[in-house]
């Protein structure tokens, strides 16, 4: 049951990011490369908070801060104008693969390219159950549910919500029928970017220490989970990040942990072999749905 708790864990971090990728993509329609960056600073603002004081809450706020900050300029500088030029999904797919490329380099001549420490202060270990967490993993886990709770109610209760599907389902409706969706789109990253942030800081404290490539390489499990959900789908997102989340540690236990992501991998191969649409295909209509 040990893997299993971690697992959760994992699958709470994951789930964050995934969601988050699945929510911008649902909406715009183009696939951001640069999305593990969104983590990455967000887990570099955490731990500059953190040289400074041990507030949990604090370091949160900074690393969703900085991930908003940067979804914003990403879509406000890159997407946004070649999209307005009617630039392909493949072009907009380049340009984000570049500026992955130019953020891990921005963030390297910053912060160096050695690893970095970051810790909370010193937290206690907890039986739950048939299950053992420490206190940041159980924090991880209840702002996890908390924050897909709130996304969860936003989409469905509140007139952001119902924009952002007007815009997912038929952008060129959507502004027929009155919806600013240059204003929905612009939002929707800054959402983007704050959770990604969030998920971020939780993934660095989750590993201890990390580069400015932190995000990088962790951005091909989350496409893994955004695919086996199918991607574009929120609820999909969630339980594809759970499904990868407990396989890549349940197989820990039994394998060399580092090769833990390519059990990720080989779950998005079968799923792709036998179920390319998603483990929810009822959703495929709706992609916030």
């Amino acid at each position: 049951m040990l893997g299993v708790g971690f697992g959760l864990v994992t699958a709470a971090i994951v789930a964050l990011s995934t969601v988050a990728l699945s929510l911008q993509f649902s909406v715009t329609r183009s696939i951001n490369f640069a999305h593990g960056e969104l983590m990455t600073i967000g887990a570099y603002a955490g731990y500059l908070v953190a040289k400074h004081t041990s507030d949990l809450p604090l370091q949160a706020i900074a690393a969703m801060a900085a991930g908003a900050l940067l979804a914003w300029f990403l879509n406000w500088g890159l997407f946004r104008p070649f999209a307005r030029r009617g630039g392909s999904n493949l072009v907009l797919f380049v340009i984000s693969v570049a500026a992955s490329l130019i953020l891990q380099n921005v963030f390297q001549l910053i912060f160096g390219a050695s690893y970095v420490d970051y810790h909370t202060s010193a937290t206690r270990a907890y039986h739950v159950g048939p299950f053992q967490w420490t206190t940041i993993d159980i924090v991880i886990m209840v702002v996890a549910a908390a924050v897909l709770l709130f996304m969860h109610l936003m989409i469905r209760r509140t007139k952001f919500g119902k924009a952002q599907r007007a815009v997912a389902d038929d952008i060129l409706l959507a502004r027929t029928a009155g919806v600013g969706a240059e204003r929905i789109i612009s939002l929707t990253w800054v959402l983007d970017g704050a959770i990604a942030g969030l998920a971020g800081m939780f993934l660095a404290l989750q590993v201890g220490s990390f580069t400015s490539t932190l995000g990088f390489t962790y951005l091909l499990v989350v496409f893994s989970a955004a695919i086996v959900g199918g991607i574009g789908k929120m609820y999909g997102a969630m339980l594809g990040s759970l499904v990868i989340g407990l396989v890549m540690e349940v197989s820990a236990m039994y394998i060399n942990p580092s090769y833990k992501e390519t059990m990720a991998f080989l779950i998005l191969v079968l799923v792709l072999l036998f179920r390319p649409q998603g483990i929810i295909p009822a959703l495929s209509e709706g992609a916030v749905r």
